[in-house]
């Protein structure tokens, strides 16, 4: 046992450290590098969503082909294909298990899946166009989704009841994400404008107009990020002693803005991409932030000083989605040539 675990820690090291290759930089500030890992082909359709499981070695696929794919990320085999969804899959997202799968489609429901059986344990039905966002809240008992019918709608898992209604866009709501405990929602939306909402009382806590043109994503910053955002930009601590909440915005204007959720402030702008940018992220190290747009590239964006320190060619078209792993050396994208692609960091 003793030297099976000798082995193992030696596993891990090498995995951490990724070898000698890696030992000069520390994973915090690992990035994708060219050519990819994989190259995955099977949807039939412009691929629509690419999310990691938070704890097995795979990853799902939405498409505009109606399905959900499930690949392996380390061998690139695929697994499986979900059915259910009768129109384009728009949106997918686990729960901190993994154990649930949340979807939402152009068909107007939103399925809940069990990962471990594969099968669709539920259906909501309730917006009145196509339901174009869904997440998962972090306590995993209800479901947030963003419609085309300018709401956004909360779901008890339990039942498939809708418990709440947001209202307040004046356009499609494009994406909703909840913040990380909770509290807080944030949409985006064809109004130009990113809202935060405060789950308990849904009154809209900020509206942030600065973007030109319809506004696609959206992304919390984690905790990791905070001393890099103060350095960058060297907004005060509040009187509470704490900063943030913080969010990134992309938009079909090109750019990429953060925002100081306290203040309604945009802290910055990142421009750089050619065409409607599609996804953002902050890389899990706090360090950077990762975008994909319909330039067909990923890029990695040095926010502390403002500049876009990498840009991936990343597909033969537009690039729709992406997914940095927490813990493993793995981006994913996915795009309208159909095709799902695994980065490896270094």
């Amino acid at each position: 046992v003793m030297e099976l675990e000798s082995k193992l820690n030696e596993a891990k090291e090498e995995f951490t450290s990724g070898g000698p290759l890696g030992q000069k930089r520390d994973p915090k500030e690992w990035i994708p590098r060219p050519p990819e890992k994989y190259a995955l082909n099977g949807h039939r359709s412009p691929v629509t969503r690419v999310i990691f499981h938070p704890v097995f070695s795979v990853m799902v696929s939405a498409s505009e082909d109606a399905t959900i794919k499930v690949w392996d990320y380390e061998t690139g085999d695929f697994e499986r294909t979900l059915k259910g969804h009768t129109d384009s899959v728009q949106d997918i997202s686990f729960d901190h298990t993994g154990k649930l799968l949340a979807s939402c489609s152009a068909d107007m429901t939103i399925k809940l899946w069990d990962f471990q059986g594969f099968e669709c344990i539920r259906t909501m039905h309730g917006h009145d166009h196509n339901v174009s966002s869904v997440a998962i809240m972090p306590n995993g008992d209800h479901i947030v989704s963003a419609s085309r019918d300018k709401t956004i709608k909360m779901w008890e898992v339990q039942t498939g009841y809708c418990v709440k209604t947001f209202t307040g866009h004046r356009e499609w709501v494009r994406m909703v994400r909840p913040n990380q405990d909770g509290t807080l929602i944030a949409s985006c939306s064809n109004d130009q404008t990113v809202r935060v909402w405060v789950v308990a009382t849904k009154e809209c806590k900020a509206e942030l107009r600065e973007h030109e043109h319809v506004v696609e994503c959206i992304s919390w910053a984690p905790e990791s990020s905070y001393s890099t955002i103060s350095e960058a930009t060297g907004s005060e601590t509040k009187k509470s002693g704490k900063p943030g909440p913080f969010l990134l915005s992309g938009s079909r204007d090109k750019t990429i803005k953060m925002w100081d959720i306290s203040t309604g402030m945009c802290l910055m702008t990142l421009v750089g991409h050619d065409n409607w940018v599609r996804g953002v992220l902050f890389h899990s190290g706090g360090k950077f932030i990762l975008s994909c747009a319909d330039d067909k590239t990923l890029r990695v964006w040095d926010f502390k000083n403002k500049r876009c320190m990498k840009t991936l060619n990343a597909h033969e078209h537009f690039v729709t989605s992406l997914d940095f792993h927490k813990t493993a050396p793995y981006v994913v994208t996915g795009s309208v040539d159909q095709t799902v692609k695994v980065w490896e960091c270094r």
